[in-house]
C-alpha cells in the first residue's frame, strides 16, 4: 500500500550508505527522504542472514531489500546496491550505478560504520587492523562517497545536501573508544573543511552526532546494568530512537536548512553538549 508523500524533495536522488538494518539510523533517514518526496538508493555490506539479530529473522528481515520496500511504499523509486564503502572503486560504482539508474545524486547521507565490538578496548590491548578498520570504514568511507557525489553535485549545478554521521563520541572522549573517538573526531573536523569547499556550489555539509541510540547496532552492549547506566546519565533519561535521529537527517536534507552548513549537531537527551 502507497503511503502518503511530501513533496519537498520531489524529483531528488538519495543515497544513505550502511542503511540494510531493521533498528538502524540509515533505514529510518532512507524511509523519511522517502516520505518526503526523494528516490532513494539504499546501500549495506551484504550481511549474512545467519548473523541478522532475532527479532530481524522473526520479521523475515532480508537487509537493504527491505528498507527498499519501505522506500517504495511511499511512491518513490528504490535502489539496494551491495557496497563496500571502504574501497574507493566500489564507492565510484555506487555514484556511477545511481547516475546510471536515476540521473542524478542530490543528497549523500554517510551512514556506514564499522561494527561495535573488538574496537572497545584499551590502547594498550588494541589491535592495529582493528583500529584501521574502524578509519578505514567510518573515515576514509565518508571521504571517498562525498569526493564522488561532490564531483558529481558540482557537474549537476544545482546544490546538494551532504549529511555525515558522526557521534557524541566525536565531541567527547572516552576509555577504551580510542579508535571510535578518533574516527567520528575526524569525520567532524572533515565535515567543517568541506563545507567551506562546497557552498559556493550551494551544496551543504553537516555532521549529525547521535548519543546513545536503540539500535541494533547497540546490542553488543546488552539492555542490562551497563545500559541502564548510559540512561541514568543522559537527563531525558532514555535513549533516543533510529527515527527521531533520522527526522534530523531529514530536515538537514531538506531546503529548509539551507543556510546551515559546517555544523555538527548533538542528538543526544542533553549527554553531551559540546559544540
Amino acid at each position: 500500500m502507497t503511503q502518503q508523500t511530501g513533496t519537498e524533495l520531489e524529483g531528488k536522488v538519495a543515497i544513505v550508505t550502511g542503511a540494510g538494518r531493521m533498528r538502524g539510523i540509515g533505514r529510518a533517514s532512507a524511509v523519511v527522504l522517502a516520505r518526503m518526496g526523494a528516490h532513494v538508493v539504499v546501500t549495506g555490506t551484504g550481511r549474512d542472514p545467519d548473523t541478522f539479530p532475532q527479532d530481524e529473522k522473526d520479521a523475515g528481515w532480508r537487509d537493504i531489500q527491505s528498507t527498499a520496500e519501505q522506500v517504495e511504499s511511499f511512491g518513490v523509486r528504490a535502489l539496494p546496491l551491495v557496497s563496500n564503502i571502504a574501497d574507493q572503486d566500489d564507492v565510484q560504482k555506487m555514484i556511477d550505478s545511481t547516475v546510471a539508474e536515476f540521473g542524478r545524486v542530490d543528497i549523500i547521507v554517510n551512514n556506514a560504520a564499522a561494527p561495535y565490538g573488538s574496537d572497545r578496548v584499551a590502547v594498550v590491548d588494541m589491535d592495529a587492523d582493528v583500529f584501521k578498520t574502524v578509519i578505514d570504514v567510518k573515515v576514509l568511507g565518508t571521504f571517498y562517497a562525498c569526493r564522488a557525489a561532490v564531483k558529481q553535485m558540482i557537474k549537476q549545478g544545482e546544490g546538494g545536501r551532504i549529511v555525515n554521521l558522526s557521534s557524541t563520541m566525536g565531541k567527547s572522549g572516552r576509555a577504551n573508544t580510542s579508535a571510535y573517538n578518533a574516527a567520528n573526531f575526524a569525520i567532524d573536523g572533515f565535515t567543517q573543511a568541506l563545507a567551506k569547499e562546497v557552498g559556493q556550489y550551494e551544496i551543504t555539509a553537516n555532521s549529525v552526532c547521535p548519543g546513545t541510540t536503540e539500535t541494533s547496532r547497540l546490542d553488543p552492549v546488552g539492555r542490562g546494568d551497563v545500559w541502564q547506566d548510559r540512561l541514568q546519565s543522559i537527563p531525558i533519561s532514555r535513549a533516543g530512537t533510529d527515527d527521531e535521529v533520522g527526522e534530523l537527517i531529514g530536515f538537514l536534507c531538506s531546503p529548509r536548512a539551507g543556510y546551515i552548513t559546517g555544523q555538527s549537531v548533538n542528538i543526544n537527551g542533553g549527554s553531551v553538549t559540546e559544540r
